[in-house]
């Protein structure tokens, strides 16, 4: 079918520019509704790459993982920011809006520079569509021809550029990095990268390039032994935290966490806003590659730029000093989504709430391997709120409730987000939590509600959503 877009692209307006965006083939929303597209290189994001000048030249430091690389972008990018330079980033995926995936000095683009852009990007698009082999680029694919095309035409200073899915066929990974880093890593996504941590540490680790730093975070055995050989391979020097870089506990708050950092090339003490050991572990990788990176970030700036970061929706309180709430209870958001994220999130309610009861709002992704999750969950929740998010993706509220109960934890439906976080508040009292997780679409619906955030809406997708049944969230990530 054609496309019925306006001619004049320089005028699209930014909805005009996510409906001509949302039109390509979009794998990351299907994830797990289909078998997924078999990628076996990335010819097409090299094509469309080189078609667009290829990415901006400013240094760049390079994330993959499993778990902590949007915290490890965002500190990055506020310490580099702290010290005065310009900072592009790319991540995803998004809470609110798809413009919050491209960012300019810690705000996302501005609608005028999404579509000016995709204007810009969409007459390689159409004329790979007409005459590439490769075929037309995808949404993602897409963005991150964006992100380049963006960050060259507001000559930003340094980059930091988030893996959206593996790293080795990421259609990010065309771009020369001049530093490399991997999070934590662990099981997500098998039908895609593996059923193995070594399989998936492999996929993640196809981002290490010859002689580019490298670094780690904590890993298990398996995940490391394949980042190590890698890095061997590449004649990359890895910095490891817990070995070249290392850490001291402080005190905390459900505002923020104090701790040393040592690295090679300094000492720190830290106040960051990100709560739990692991962010911990993201700080102390952020800091890292960015002393590796080569512009000159003092002391001051590292100080600063890990206390001002802000990063919503992962363990994060919204509570913390409201006054309006202080005889109601705890209210935490945090995406978790796979059981080794979950068994961090629960680690860290421990540390941070000891709450008399948890009642835990949960959904999830139709794709994720509900049990373990939800087993990790038992040990802390007294009872369960399960909903559907509107996202395409979501998964079904009988089956959590199945899998709670299950695990022996009472359950009962609600039918929105909104709806199952009142419901969950009215089952508590002052000392109790209600801990929102699952995944970050529940997460996000959950921040719309609570501060009443108007979440984009993409009324092109609910012919699918009618075809699956699924509801269709505001966040997509």
């Amino acid at each position: 079918m054609a496309d019925t877009f306006p001619a004049s692209h320089h005028e699209d307006s930014y909805a005009d520019a996510l409906r001509r965006l949302l039109s390509l083939a979009d794998f990351e929303r299907m994830a797990g509704m289909m078998a997924p597209a078999i990628k076996n290189d990335l010819a097409r994001m090299r094509e469309l790459s080189e078609r667009i000048g290829g990415p901006w030249q400013a240094p760049i430091i390079h994330v993959a993982g499993t778990k902590g690389k949007g915290s490890t972008v965002a500190v990055a990018a506020s310490v580099l920011r702290a010290a005065g330079l310009s900072v592009g980033t790319f991540t995803s995926p998004h809470l609110h809006t798809f413009r919050e995936r491209i960012s300019l000095n810690g705000e996302p683009a501005s609608e005028e520079q999404f579509a000016g852009a995709l204007a810009r990007v969409w007459p390689h698009i159409e004329a790979m569509g007409n005459e590439s082999p490769h075929g037309r680029p995808t949404t993602f694919e897409a963005l991150t021809a964006m992100a380049f095309d963006l960050f060259r035409h507001e000559r930003v200073d340094a980059q930091v550029i988030e893996v959206g899915l593996g790293g080795r066929l990421d259609s990010t990974n065309v771009v020369d990095a001049a530093v490399d880093v991997i999070t934590s890593i662990s099981l997500d996504h098998t039908a895609i990268l593996g059923d193995t941590i070594a399989k998936i540490a492999a996929e993640k680790a196809g981002i290490i390039r010859s002689a580019v730093p490298v670094v780690s975070s904590p890993q298990s055995a398996d995940a490391f032994e394949v980042i190590d050989w890698r890095a061997r391979e590449q004649r990359a020097r890895l910095l490891v935290v817990g070995r070249e870089i290392t850490l001291d506990a402080g005190s905390h708050s459900l505002s923020d966490q104090r701790f040393a950092l040592r690295t090679a090339r300094d000492e720190y003490a830290l106040v960051s806003p990100l709560l739990g050991a692991h962010q911990r572990d993201n700080v102390a990788v952020a800091i890292a590659a960015v002393e590796q990176l080569g512009p000159d970030v003092s002391h001051e700036a590292v100080v600063q730029g890990v206390r001002d970061v802000r990063w919503d929706g992962r363990f994060q309180a919204l509570t913390a000093g409201d006054a309006e709430r202080r005889n109601g209870p705890h209210v935490v958001v945090d995406g978790a989504h796979n059981p080794h994220s979950i068994m961090r999130l629960v680690e860290t309610v421990r540390e941070y709430v000891a709450p008399e009861r948890t009642v835990v709002v949960f959904g999830c992704s139709g794709d994720k391997d509900l049990a373990p999750m939800i087993q990790e969950l038992s040990a802390l929740a007294t009872s369960a709120v399960v909903c559907a998010s509107r996202h395409p993706r979501a998964s079904a509220p009988d089956a959590i409730a199945h899998a709670f109960e299950t695990a022996g934890v009472p359950t009962e439906h609600a039918p929105d987000i909104p709806r199952a976080l009142v419901a969950a508040q009215a089952a508590c009292g002052p000392n109790d939590l209600v801990l929102v997780t699952g995944s970050l679409f529940v997460v996000a619906e959950a921040l719309q509600a609570w501060y009443g955030i108007q979440a984009e809406r993409y009324p092109e997708l609910e012919s699918q959503n009618q075809m699956t049944g699924i509801g269709l969230s505001g966040s997509l990530p």
